[in-house]
């Protein structure tokens, strides 16, 4: 079975006040023209073959985050193609879902969040698992969505966030 998970993005952190244009439509066609060529591109294997899977990669910020506001719309952007493809798909046996993560230990974060940093400290106190997530908790999920045996399951945004999506956490 043909597999694609579409894993792209970038940030450009900026108020609403700041910013740019040239920044918003930077973050909107990287994270959503890539989808949707390297989706339009293995679509047509995928239905010769009988179906398929494709994951889109998201974010929590989907949902809202300060300072965030190009990400967010592409994010945003990304759950709406998911549940779109999906319904066109479903008839050709190709499921669409996406993974929102929250905030993931990487490389990449841990270096802008190292562990003793107050601010590392005070997100981790509004996630109810009390932890930063594990690149493995997001790759458990997109393997989830690839498995033949997940072909019933299409239009979904699984967030991986620890809780933290589901709302704060009482002090």
């Amino acid at each position: 079975m043909v597999r694609l998970v579409n894993c792209v993005g970038m940030v450009r952190p900026a108020s609403l006040e700041e910013t740019r244009i040239e920044d918003l439509e930077a973050v909107l066609s990287l994270t959503l023209r890539c989808a949707l060529q390297c989706t339009q591109a293995l679509v047509p294997v995928m239905k010769a073959h009988g179906g398929g899977r494709i994951v889109n990669i998201s974010s929590r910020s989907a949902n809202g985050k300060h300072l965030r506001t190009a990400y967010s719309a592409a994010k945003a952007g990304l759950h709406g193609m998911t549940r779109t493809w999906a319904l066109e798909l479903a008839p050709f046996g190709v499921t669409v879902n996406a993974v929102a993560p929250g905030p993931i230990g990487t490389e990449l974060y841990q270096r802008a969040n190292p562990d003793d940093s107050p601010l590392t400290q005070a997100t981790v106190a509004t996630i109810p698992m009390k932890r930063i997530g594990r690149p493995e908790d997001v790759a458990q999920a997109v393997a989830f969505f690839l498995d033949d045996r997940s072909g019933y399951v299409t239009g979904q945004v699984l967030f991986v966030c620890g809780g933290l999506s589901v709302g704060q956490v009482p002090v």
